[in-house]
């Protein structure tokens, strides 16, 4: 059978190889600690379970309006102005599966062949091939350590062509964790103005921030960067919903009426249920979200302590999400039990064998010489793992 160029074309997750492997061993029986999560522990909370079963006795069973059930789509819509200070009617929402769906729906709305979408590396490790499934180029900003691992104005106008359609900003961060602040958005957004680019802000770990710090969304800047910016969101990460698959796009009104069409010819609507299960989440009582929020980050400072006690390591310290960076450079090239580590994948492989325990390379993201720790995890298990890490560490000559 001859595959399409375009398959050929998309990367293989990384990832799965290692996660896989991982699950191989724990089906087995053994003690595997994992920092591969990129979900919430929690369980969803009970209110949300509970409305979810309630809309299927009701009998809301059957399909509904592409772009979502109307009272979630308003929902949405208090949300944005009450929280970000954003006012959309209904009619420029439109409910995905997911927020990976919601960012297929925009790349294919907006890009024809060609057309040039920059985004940061390090960067989530779905973005280049959602864009080049659309027939989009990626072209990568690449984000050090000097630049706070941030896309800039500076930056970004380094690489800007006549193809440029859009820019893609991720705040809270995934891998890094970093956050962007308003005087940066600002920049960017002015540059995004004068040379009449759009505009992606995916905003999915909004309510994970730590340090005081607070969430700005670039749409809300200006009347401008609103016309220009479409908000991609969700519920998988502040509600512990990830299997719900539950996202959206808040847009113009045109544009949305467009992601609404393609995704008819795709998944269609959201699951009914997991649409009511959304509304509640959004509605309801808010507990839940601080809950999760504290523990996160009592998570994180007990890591980065621990993080802190092992010689060679250093980390990029995160302001949001679940994830943190880790620096394994001065460890490349050294081996044990006679094979050698040349990069970010040999170490999580040899790791995962030695001490069984799962990491994520940083080559996924786009960030070699790292690997991405997940604080989305029992304390046990960040201790014990730490502690394989380090004795793995000191094995190596």
């Amino acid at each position: 059978m001859n595959l399409s160029k375009k398959a050929k074309s998309i990367s293989p997750s990384i990832t799965l190889e290692i996660t896989g492997k991982a699950n191989e061993l724990k089906a087995q029986g053994i003690n595997v600690m994992s920092f591969a999560a990129g979900e919430p522990d929690f369980n969803t909370p009970k209110n949300i379970i509970e409305a979810a079963v309630k809309a299927m006795e009701a009998g809301h069973t059957k399909y509904t309006k592409t772009a979502g059930i109307v009272e979630l789509r308003k929902a949405i819509c208090k949300k944005l102005n009450q929280e970000n200070n954003l006012n959309y009617g209904e009619e420029q929402i439109v409910v995905s599966t997911g927020a990976k769906q919601s960012l297929a729906n925009i790349f294919l709305a907006i890009l024809n062949a060609g057309d040039e979408v920059v985004l940061q590396n390090p960067c989530w490790v779905s973005y280049t091939e959602l864009i080049k499934l659309a027939d989009g180029v990626p072209v990568i900003v690449d984000c050090d350590e000097n630049s706070g691992y941030k896309l800039s104005a500076k930056n970004i106008k380094k690489v800007l062509t006549s193809k440029t359609k859009a820019i893609l900003l991720n705040s809270p961060h995934n891998p890094t964790g970093i956050v962007y602040d308003k005087k940066e958005l600002e920049e960017i957004a002015e540059l995004a103005k004068k040379h009449n680019l759009i505009i992606i802000s995916d905003e999915i770990y909004e309510k994970l921030i730590y340090d005081g710090k607070e969430h700005v969304s670039i749409a809300s800047l200006s009347e401008d960067s609103y016309e220009r910016t479409i908000v991609v969101n969700g519920l998988s990460k502040t509600y512990a919903m990830t299997g719900w698959r539950v996202g959206y796009t808040a847009s113009s009104a045109k544009l949305a009426k467009v992601m609404s069409n393609i995704q008819s010819h795709m998944t269609s609507n959201v699951c009914s249920i997991s649409q009511y299960a959304a509304l509640e989440a959004l509605t309801g009582p808010q507990d839940s979200i601080k809950m999760m929020k504290s523990a996160f980050e009592e998570r994180r400072n007990f890591m980065m302590k621990k993080l802190e006690g092992i010689n060679g390591v250093r980390f990029i310290k995160p302001q949001g999400a679940f994830y943190i960076m880790v620096n394994i450079e001065c460890f490349i090239g050294k081996s044990i039990n006679g094979i050698t580590i040349n990069n970010s994948i040999d170490f999580a492989k040899i790791l995962l064998e030695e001490q069984k325990v799962a990491v994520i390379p940083g080559a996924a993201f786009g960030l070699e010489n790292y690997i991405r720790l997940s604080y989305a995890t029992s304390m046990e298990v960040i201790e014990g793992g730490l502690d394989r890490i380090k004795s793995f560490l000191g094995k190596l000559k």
